[in-house]
């Protein structure tokens, strides 16, 4: 694992793109794992103009979704779904051939799980995975205790997850459960991207990255993978004792299959 720290969150938005773009350049028909949330939210918006301007097609890339609120339909702004469309395939002119994602109205969770494991596997594995980090550890809705060997499951969510998520909703909504891939999937991806921005995060990084290995923490498992990357800005940093007065970014590396 590696760890890289950047002065703000318009800095960490720009290198994740990057991250991003220059993978899908060196292999145009990727399968990519971008996660839903307010960080990448940015980087995402960045994606879309970098593509254009560079000419870099997506039109060859697989897209899996990493979650979903089981219950809330796709139409709804606070779906994972809704989320994607709006903030990703439709600026990447991505097409729903190109795109599996949970369907969390269906009758059987049980099926949308097995049929997202062999949608993954069917296409080699995951190139890249980008994930954010709750506030209470999670990874996707791979909630604290979750075990790192799981694949595509259903799970009643942490309360802190049900309280946190109700930003993403206009209403109350009732969130009690989630659908996600396992921290298998992510262990398994060739590449994989931690990202955090915020000094509200600076707790659960510090824990991610300096406690103990162990379930009840999930985003430690990023040090668990031989090609993880940890981006992250300097308020999210701001409590690693290792890297405490870091003064930001020092070289563009670049990722490839």
């Amino acid at each position: 694992m590696e760890v890289k720290i950047f002065k703000d969150y318009q800095t960490l938005s720009e290198k994740v793109c990057n991250e991003i773009i220059g993978l899908v350049k060196h292999k145009q028909d990727a399968t990519l794992c971008l996660a839903a949330g307010d960080t990448p939210r940015l980087a995402y918006s960045l994606l879309a103009e970098k593509a254009i301007s560079e000419k870099v097609s997506f039109s060859a890339c697989t897209f899996i979704g990493l979650d979903e609120w089981v219950g809330i339909p796709p139409a709804n702004e606070g779906s994972c779904h809704y989320f994607l469309r709006a903030n990703l395939f439709d600026p990447l002119g991505i097409q729903s051939s190109q795109v599996h994602l949970f369907d969390a109205l269906s009758s059987d969770l049980s099926e949308e799980c097995r049929k997202m494991d062999a949608v993954i596997i069917g296409k080699g594995g995951i190139d890249l995975m980008v994930v954010g980090v709750g506030m209470n550890g999670h990874i996707g809705f791979n909630e604290p205790g979750s075990p790192f060997n799981s694949f595509s499951h259903v799970i009643s969510l942490d309360e802190t997850t049900q309280r946190v998520g109700q930003k993403y909703f206009t209403q109350s909504t009732t969130l009690q459960k989630g659908i996600t891939l396992g921290l298998q999937h992510l262990l398994d991806s060739r590449y994989a991207i931690m990202i955090a921005s915020g000094i509200k995060k600076a707790a659960i990084i510090r824990e991610a990255l300096e406690a103990p290995i162990a379930p009840e923490v999930p985003a430690c498992i990023m040090r668990k993978h031989g090609r993880g990357l940890v981006m992250l800005d300097q308020g999210a940093a701001s409590l690693l004792e290792r890297y405490r007065g870091y003064r930001g970014y020092k070289g563009y590396r670049g990722i490839r299959v």
